[in-house]
């Protein structure tokens, strides 16, 4: 049975299962349950020790015993994709416990025509859905073997790529027993990122990128995949998990369209640095969830 290894273990989140155990419960029971049960969750993706407790937030939305299924979108970092990709594994690892992989939800998204396969190298260099995995394994491990993973790598997509990902994903969003993780990280600000928008006006440079930062997080909120699209090609905000996002928002507009409420609430906002002088570099991380309305 092919497994994926849980290759950014030690490096990007320790590979001790009782340590990691411990951070894990630190970080949610300092989180407060306000915008649940979720039925998706946008969260951070990078090292722990920056994101871990960003993070949480929207974990901490998640009902585990409704849940039996999580979809993981994580956009691509280091291979170009021009569409959405699957897992060839059967199980991924974690040092908690092993998901298992979904593969009957696999055999529908490609009888769509619209998935292509990643190999277990491309994988396994990337960091956008392994990061998020450490958290499902401890939000469900009451309910370790009754739930499964869809690990879904995102490319590249035009707003009408979003689109069409959006109304072939938003049958599964009707769902309750469906978790949609979408796996992003906000700004990534400084001359490494090629991106030093400074809006002046805001004071230090740290609060400009939260003022572009949170008036993302606004339009995200209001759950229109064309004002998101917009606020993107106006300021370029280096948000990389833009297309998942994206697909989000569009899944949404389909079911608002079938009559479905829906509400996204941003609950926790944080930067890895404070950035104050233009040599200076952060990435932004923003966790939030959205619910079904009665």
């Amino acid at each position: 049975m092919s497994s994926r290894k849980a290759s950014h273990a030690g490096s990007w989140y320790t590979d001790s299962a009782s340590e990691l155990s411990r951070q894990l419960d630190n970080w949610l029971s300092a989180a407060t349950l306000s915008h649940g049960p979720a039925r998706a969750i946008i969260a951070p993706h990078a090292g722990y020790t920056y994101c871990g407790a960003c993070g949480a937030f929207a974990y901490r939305q998640v009902s585990p015993a409704v849940v039996k299924r999580v979809f993981i979108l994580g956009p691509s970092h280091h291979v170009r994709l021009r569409g959405c990709a699957l897992s060839i594994a059967k199980k991924y690892k974690t040092p908690l416990y092993d998901l298992k992989i979904d593969t009957d939800i696999n055999a529908e998204l490609e009888k769509t025509g619209h998935f292509s396969w990643m190999d277990m190298k491309t994988d396994e260099n990337e960091h956008s859905i392994e990061m998020h995995l450490p958290y499902i394994a401890k939000v469900m491990e009451d309910f370790r073997d009754q739930f499964t993973i869809v690990p879904i790598l995102v490319g590249s997509l035009n707003p009408d790529q979003e689109a069409l990902y959006g109304r072939l994903l938003a049958n599964y969003f009707t769902d309750p027993q469906n978790l949609f993780v979408i796996s992003s990280d906000f700004c990534h600000w400084g001359h490494r990122f090629n991106y030093t928008y400074y809006d002046k006006s805001c004071g230090p440079i740290y609060k400009s990128i939260e003022k572009l930062d949170k008036q993302g997080m606004d339009i995200i909120e209001t759950l229109k995949p064309e004002t998101f699209t917009a606020y993107l090609r106006e300021y370029n905000n280096t948000i990389c998990g833009r297309h998942p996002i994206g697909v989000m928002l569009s899944s949404v507009k389909v079911l608002q369209e079938q009559g479905y409420n829906m509400s996204f609430k941003f609950l926790k906002y944080d930067q890895s640095s404070q950035c104050k002088v233009m040599d200076d570099s952060s990435v932004s991380y923003a966790s939030g969830s959205l619910v079904f309305e009665c």
